[in-house]
């Protein structure tokens, strides 16, 4: 396991117990995501970095009982809070991490990723995994609560111009991953980027 994997799970394993918590507001917020996302009834969808599975009621919606939903995560505790929410109910928690996914090929019809861009450790590499496990066709959203700005103020710090979710970083990125960005939201109150897998 690398050293950014080690230092994702202490982080993460440290506030499991009380992440929801710390951020009660976010529901709307995953719902307007998931819902861009075009989801359909027994579609197949990853939410990769899952946490404690606040998307994965959203997702189940979308896709109804016949669609199939996967919560994959890197940090044991994470998931289990996601059981002790219940969350358990709406999709199958992984224990996996995203960089290297025990899912066929084009197995997917879309991935949900939220605040998952910043904890990849090869942005690159790790895109071209999401793509591989999703059609061509598919979709993927990259996702966070608050947008850039209003996030960099509640870590006190600055948005730098090496910012991944930068759109003139993350285009060029995604395009180089397999993915073609279709659209591309920066405000307070959220950021989402959206895009394609292409053949």
């Amino acid at each position: 396991m690398s050293d950014d994997h080690t230092h994702v799970q202490e982080f993460f394993s440290a506030r499991a117990a009380d992440w929801d918590r710390r951020f009660p507001d976010d529901g709307p917020a995953y719902a307007a995501a998931v819902a861009d996302l075009g989801l359909r009834e027994g579609d197949r969808v990853l939410d990769a970095g899952c946490g404690t599975g606040r998307a994965l009621t959203p997702l189940r919606a979308a896709v109804g009982p016949t669609g199939v939903v996967v919560g994959a995560d890197l940090t044991s505790a994470m998931l289990e809070a996601a059981v002790g929410a219940g969350r358990d109910r709406d999709g199958r928690l992984l224990l996996a991490d995203v960089t290297a996914l025990p899912l066929r090929s084009r197995s997917l019809d879309a991935v949900f990723g939220a605040g998952l861009i910043s904890h990849l450790p090869e942005p690159a590499e790790n895109l071209r995994e999401l793509a591989r496990v999703v059609r061509p066709g598919g979709v993927l959203a990259l996702f966070h609560p608050v947008g850039r700005a209003a996030l960099a103020a509640r870590q006190g710090r600055q948005i730098t111009p090496e910012d991944l979710r930068a759109e003139a970083n993350l285009r060029p990125l995604l395009a180089g991953s397999g993915w073609h960005m279709t659209s591309y939201t920066d405000e307070a109150a959220r950021f989402l980027a959206l895009a394609v897998r292409e053949n």
